[in-house]
């Protein structure tokens, strides 16, 4: 049940963030395993200026103006599913739409129980059947 927040600098058009967030999802089903159509995501694009980030730390290369910050809540996982997770993610981003792997930070965060989610109508996750598959 993962939750995805994108954050980014304002400008980009309606074609790139279609890729951008398919491209997320996609690597979401096939590295985490996670149920097709449960795709929750916000894109926030900020005006320049509103997102700060050093151009190098961490990194070999260099951030550009395309940085993004990925934000991902979703039930634990393994250290090997996370490293996996994360090197297909850049490799998908660089296909489509076209990002520099230097220019995608990723943040996983985890719930412990699905009593944390609620998808509507008044339940907590847990007590949803749902399809398989």
């Amino acid at each position: 049940m993962p939750l995805v927040r994108v954050t980014m600098i304002k400008g980009k058009p309606a074609e790139y963030i279609k890729q951008l967030s398919q491209s997320i999802y996609d690597t979401l089903v096939e590295e985490y395993l996670m149920p097709k159509n449960d795709m929750f995501q916000i894109i926030e694009q900020l005006e320049p200026g509103a997102l700060i980030y050093d151009r190098q730390f961490g990194i070999d290369g260099e951030r550009s103006d395309d940085f993004i910050l990925i934000n991902i809540e979703s039930d634990a996982r393994r250290r090997d599913e996370k490293q996996a997770f994360v090197a297909r993610l850049v490799e998908k981003l660089a296909a489509s739409p076209g990002l520099s792997p230097d220019d995608v930070f990723v943040r996983l965060s985890a719930n412990t129980v699905m009593d944390d989610w609620s998808f509507g109508g008044g339940k907590v996750a847990s007590d949803i059947e749902y399809p398989a598959g």
